[in-house]
């Protein structure tokens, strides 16, 4: 189950880290909050997939240690889109909806592989592969999200605040992903040391 665990989350790395620099761009393009902030959560999941790939052989106690740090990874996109948020609330530009909504539907596609790709393994390797699976699950919902804040701009609202409360919204999802994963590690810890 290692080598094929291994060879999906290295597929999902690569996945993430190809649409992160698709949607970044188009976020810097467009002015986009929701889509930085998907964005730099693309980053995120390729990173957590990575340290996955290399901790699949360590001792249940050391996975659990990494399931907390990446417990911390999972809140950097949400400070990011804060900080976004924030810069957009003093110019509200809102973003082209036509590329905010076709970039959000390719992530979907993306993301949605992803989901599929991880399922299987949610339940091996303990916090790790829970971490890369809820990632990736939270991401297909984020991307549905931005793609009404898209359609709400084009046709109901010509205004940055659709973006603005879906990035947000995308903020406090990661934060409730990060402080899962982080329960999960802890529990995992604390049985490592009943264990041993």
């Amino acid at each position: 189950m290692t080598g094929t665990l291994s060879k999906a989350v290295r597929m999902v790395a690569i996945l993430n880290l190809g649409y992160f620099g698709i949607e970044f761009a188009v976020a810097v393009w467009i002015g986009s909050v929701s889509l930085f902030a998907d964005s730099i959560d693309f980053l995120e999941d390729a990173s957590v997939n990575l340290l996955i790939m290399v901790a699949l052989g360590w001792t249940i106690r050391n996975r659990a240690r990494l399931g907390m740090a990446l417990a911390a990874i999972l809140l950097i996109p949400a400070l990011a889109t804060l900080w976004t948020a924030w810069e957009k609330f003093n110019i509200p530009i809102p973003p082209a909806p036509i590329p905010l909504t076709l970039t959000a539907a390719g992530a979907i596609l993306v993301n949605l592989s992803c989901a599929l790709i991880l399922a299987r393994y949610r339940h091996h390797s303990g916090s790790l592969t829970r971490a890369a699976f809820l990632s990736a699950r939270n991401d297909v919902l984020a991307n549905v999200s931005i793609i009404a804040a898209g359609l709400a701009t084009a046709f109901v609202w010509n205004s940055a605040w659709p973006d603005i409360i879906i990035g947000l919204a995308i903020a406090v999802m990661n934060a409730d992903a990060a402080r899962e994963v982080f329960t999960a590690a802890r529990r995992e810890f604390a049985q490592s040391r009943i264990s041993s």
